[in-house]
């Protein structure tokens, strides 16, 4: 600018860039500035274990490795109606001991209120936050100083410095990185919730996720009543763990045994019905395959999947006509995971097999007989990880079969374990269907 605005002399203005000292750490009492100003060796770092704050729920804890570590940045992420609202209110209604800053830029704090009312708890430590602007709500955050802040939603927020509107690009990268900058300064930890996009990819785009610390998305059907909670990203913990929570009229509900709902709820003798035991991460369940074939009502025969990669069962299908004759080439198939569980764990395929083939012959398999096994090209049936486990979950669940691959090893010691449980080995898909529908 040339001229002054207000003396109205020339060439007066000078630009001058004012520097503020580095914040105090809030576990080291130094400056987080000079801390790391100069470069450091492996053996001078502390190598300890991050400090962790427990939310209270076996399921979150479990999913964020043990607790939520102090100055971590977590993003929740969901459609909305999911109930990313519900568990982030949740988290300090559970944890009284802990003092918590909510900042809703959705709603407002009496909308909070009647949220909270309606979950059945009043927590003194949870402090309601009605704000979007960022740099109100960082000077808050400094000033109370909380054990834990969450920030519904990140769409909603927004800086001064940047000129575009709350939600687009710059502003979710520059309050993101606001955050996360406070997080790391002061050891506050950080949950953020965000939007996602039609194509069901979390609003940002990927900049966002590249940002924070951990990135919890929720999975299944926002009109039914389970809600999955999977780990993708995770820099302390493992991304391979998935969480089931049950919405209810009081919040979210923990299933500890997803097992209860993934099972047969029916009465015997109907066709086109498996279960297959699988893992979702460390975790062991039996969910219920659903088929159904039927002669195909128009030229073209459909194939439909619900849960399950409808590319892979073209692949199964195939498998099925070519290497074990069945001709299903000009017939409608239909498959469905119960629960509305996305699975990605391919011991599936031997339960989806035999789903579809019980559905075509109309024959029943008993109720009380699970697979676990990986379908080959050539129609062999290959082993899959961490069998042992598989075959614990349907001993426990009273399950008298188990159909695994002949290719695997089974411990001695699970064997003796489990006497009631018969362990039948199939090296292809012909054997098993000569096992499987032998009365047939």
């Amino acid at each position: 600018m040339g001229r002054c605005p207000a003396c109205g002399e020339w060439n007066t203005m000078v630009e001058e860039k004012v520097e503020t000292g580095g914040p105090v750490s809030r576990r080291s009492g130094e400056n987080s500035v000079g801390s790391s100003s100069r470069p450091l060796s492996l053996a001078e770092i502390d190598s300890s274990a991050e400090s962790r704050t427990t939310l209270e729920s076996a399921e979150m804890d479990r999913l964020l490795g043990g607790g939520i570590v102090e100055g971590s940045l977590v993003l929740i992420a969901g459609e909305p109606g999911i109930g990313k609202s519900t568990l982030s209110l949740q988290i300090p209604l559970h944890c009284r001991g802990l003092r918590t800053l909510y900042v809703t830029g959705e709603e407002s704090a009496r909308q909070v209120k009647l949220r909270a009312a309606r979950l059945g708890g009043d927590s003194e430590g949870c402090l309601i936050y009605s704000e979007t602007l960022m740099e109100n709500i960082m000077s808050e955050a400094r000033r109370i100083m909380p054990d834990l802040m969450i920030v519904d939603s990140i769409q909603t927020v927004y800086t001064q410095t940047m000129e575009s509107s709350p939600g687009s690009v710059s502003q979710i990268k520059e309050c993101a990185s606001m955050l996360l900058r406070l997080a790391k300064e002061t050891g506050i930890p950080v949950i953020l919730i965000g939007h996602i996009t039609k194509e069901g990819s979390i609003a940002g785009p990927k900049v966002l996720e590249h940002i924070v610390d951990v990135v919890l998305q929720f999975e299944g059907d926002n009109t039914g009543a389970y809600r999955l909670l999977r780990s993708i990203k995770n820099r302390f913990g493992s991304t391979a763990e998935m969480a089931v929570f049950e919405m209810t009229g009081c919040g979210l509900r923990e299933v500890s045994n997803p097992s209860e709902m993934l099972i047969p709820m029916h009465g015997q003798g109907l066709s086109g019905i498996a279960v297959s035991a699988m893992l979702d991460g460390s975790r062991s369940f039996l969910i219920e395959v659903q088929s159904l074939v039927s002669s195909a009502a128009y030229g073209t025969p459909q194939r439909s999947a619900t849960g399950f990669d409808v590319r892979r069962l073209n692949m199964l299908l195939a498998v099925l006509e070519k290497r074990a004759g069945f001709r299903l080439g000009v017939k409608d198939v239909f498959l469905n995971m119960a629960g509305g569980l996305r699975v990605s764990d391919p011991a599936c395929d031997l339960a989806v097999i035999c789903a579809v083939l019980s559905s075509n012959f109309d024959f029943a398999i008993p109720s009380d007989v699970c697979f676990a096994g990986e379908v080959g090209l050539s129609g062999e049936i290959r082993p899959v990880s961490q069998t042992e486990r598989r075959v614990a979950e349907a001993a426990r669940l009273g399950f008298r079969t188990i159909f695994i691959s002949s290719f695997g090893a089974v411990p001695p010691a699970v064997l003796e374990q489990h006497k009631d449980l018969e362990i039948v080995r199939v090296p292809d898909v012909p054997a098993l269907c000569r096992i499987l529908f032998r009365q047939k």
